[in-house]
């Protein structure tokens, strides 16, 4: 693997894992919370450096469902980033404190709130449009063998276990009354214990990556699909 390809994975791993720590607020709490935010930013900056050459290429070649599927969600995760970075930053009680940055608390707030569960959403579901380079790098580590049948049954229950659990704690934790600001404040449960905290929203990022991947999946199914039928026919015309 290339140095360049293992940074990217790096950051990406680290966005992952600081993305469960920020939306765990009632663990962390505001300092903590401030810090992990700003290196979240600090890595999504580098991340789209890193990836830059994909704004580059975003006014050629053609576009598929898919490739608008992942353009909007890109652009999506981007406009998220970047509310959730300046309203954050108005917000500061300690990280930004000092640099006297002021701006509409009210707004920033809303915004913070509607931010932080879209972000969530969006990132975990770009993360599932990337989720077969992931699984053929584990294949990698697997040495390339066929893994027995017995074992990828037992993975396939236990990946639509943790997107059915994901589903219910989405539900549970009325996330969409958030996201569209029908409930404009968190009611944090801060006698929940840290591994309840952590094993919720990893069901819930769960649940977004196997909707996307198995989206994506489908997608690509259709398009091939679309394009052998379009090329027998044009071998079929006279």
């Amino acid at each position: 693997m290339k140095p360049k390809m293992k940074i990217k994975m790096g950051i990406d791993l680290s966005m992952t894992v600081l993305l469960l720590l920020l939306m765990a607020y009632q663990i962390t709490e505001q300092e903590l919370h401030e810090w992990f935010g700003t290196g979240m930013l600090v890595l999504f900056l580098l991340h789209n450096i890193l990836n830059i050459r994909w704004y580059g290429a975003l006014f050629k070649g053609k576009y598929t469902l898919l490739r608008v599927m992942q353009v909007i969600i890109n652009i999506s995760v981007l406009a998220s980033m970047l509310c959730l970075g300046f309203s954050g930053i108005v917000m500061s009680r300690h990280v930004f404190a000092k640099l006297s940055i002021h701006g509409p608390m009210a707004t920033a707030r809303t915004m913070h709130l509607a931010a932080s569960y879209w972000g969530f959403v969006l990132m975990s579901i770009h993360l599932g449009f990337h989720w077969s380079m992931i699984l053929g790098m584990f294949g990698r580590l697997w040495g390339g063998k066929k893994m027995p049948a017995v074992s990828v049954w037992l993975m396939r229950f236990i990946v639509v276990f943790i997107a059915g659990y994901g589903v219910y704690c989405f539900h549970k934790g009325n996330i969409v009354p958030y996201m569209f600001l029908k409930q404009e404040f968190v009611f944090f449960d801060f006698e929940q214990s840290a591994v309840s905290v952590f094993t919720e929203y990893i069901a819930m990022m769960g649940f977004w990556v196997f909707i996307s991947f198995y989206a994506m999946k489908r997608i690509r199914k259709i398009t091939v699909s679309n394009n052998v039928t379009l090329i027998l026919n044009k071998k079929q015309e006279p």
